[in-house]
């Protein structure tokens, strides 16, 4: 007799997503080294006060990382991939919920960043100039 595989629908699951990431994964192997303890501080006079709240720099960093080490040249394709691999969520700090970034949102996270960053260096006491 043939079996027949039905999915019942459950009011809530257990998943373990760190559970369902090898040991020997080499996002696992980065992680450990990774340490962004201090980076949210150290980018806090880059952002406003006031209006709607920022993707996580953490996380799109993150991201960003997977993309040079697994060899994802598109940010489209990097925002599928995290959305689609547990290993890619994992990494992110993402759970299986939470939605992953648009992938508009690199190209804001290069300009505005560098902008405010020509701006620092032209305050700077040596007008920006390298003190090599």
């Amino acid at each position: 007799m043939m079996g027949i595989q039905r999915a019942e629908a459950q009011l809530f699951y257990e998943f373990d997503l760190d559970a369902h990431v090898p040991p020997n994964h080499v996002l696992r192997e980065i992680d450990r080294f990774l340490d962004m303890g201090d980076m949210r501080e150290r980018l806090k006079p880059f952002y406003s006060h006031t209006g709607r709240p920022s993707i996580d720099p953490e996380l799109i960093v993150r991201m960003l990382v997977i993309g040079y080490v697994m060899g994802i040249r598109s940010e489209r394709r990097l925002c599928q991939e995290v959305h689609l691999n547990l290993a890619y969520r994992w990494f992110c700090r993402l759970g299986l919920d939470d939605k992953v970034p648009d992938h508009s949102s690199f190209s804001r996270y290069r300009t505005e960043p560098q902008k405010a960053c020509q701006a620092q260096a032209q305050t700077h006491p040596n007008g920006g100039r390298s003190m090599i």
